[in-house]
């Protein structure tokens, strides 16, 4: 499938049925945000607050997530913002990797549009998703991976953070390496 346009990607996520999750679902979620960002973040999915309103990383991880942005001088919407999946599971669980492979062509096309130079991967299912099902984000958190000229770097959910406060030290440090990466890339132009 080849997309080109927005709107065609779009009205082809609206209409998916590749797998069950689009049943009992409000929104699909596509994502937003500047279709020209320099950066692209990929979570897991839509949350409950997402599938009301059809927006990814709102409620209580999305206001986490724009006060980290903010907090290396990145105003939210100049980045792009999507999820692996684009329908919330039932009661929030996690993604399956079946799942998680129905839905990637739509990210992959969202990539194909944005074009960006990073993509900050948020928690275990973008990372398994994107870089390799058999790595941790524990383990992979922090550390910069390069595929074709575009810089990846995993690090927590902000859900997770929510759950467990210390480890907002380490997605810190991380953030802290995105401002690094940006400055860096800013440089070379």
């Amino acid at each position: 499938m080849i997309v080109t346009s927005w709107n065609q990607l779009h009205k082809d996520i609206l209409n998916c049925t590749a797998c069950p999750l689009h049943q009992g679902i409000r929104h699909k979620v596509a994502g937003q945000g500047d279709p020209n960002a320099t950066v692209m973040i990929v979570g897991e999915g839509p949350g409950a607050q997402e599938d009301l309103k059809g927006i990814a990383f709102i409620g209580a991880a999305g206001e986490l997530l724009t006060k980290m942005l903010a907090a290396i001088h990145i105003d939210r919407k100049d980045v792009y913002i999507s999820n692996v999946i684009k329908c919330r599971p039932p009661n929030n669980r996690t993604p399956t990797m079946q799942e998680c492979n129905q839905c990637l062509p739509f990210l992959r096309q969202q990539f194909a549009l944005v074009r960006p130079q990073i993509m900050l991967l948020m928690g275990s299912t973008a990372l398994k998703a994107l870089l390799s099902p058999e790595l941790t984000i524990t383990k992979s958190r922090g550390k910069w991976v390069e595929r074709k000229g575009i810089w990846m770097l995993p690090t927590y959910h902000p859900a997770a953070l929510l759950r467990d406060p210390a480890k907002k030290i380490e997605a810190w440090h991380d953030m802290q390496l995105l401002e690094s990466k940006l400055k860096e890339l800013d440089s070379l132009i």
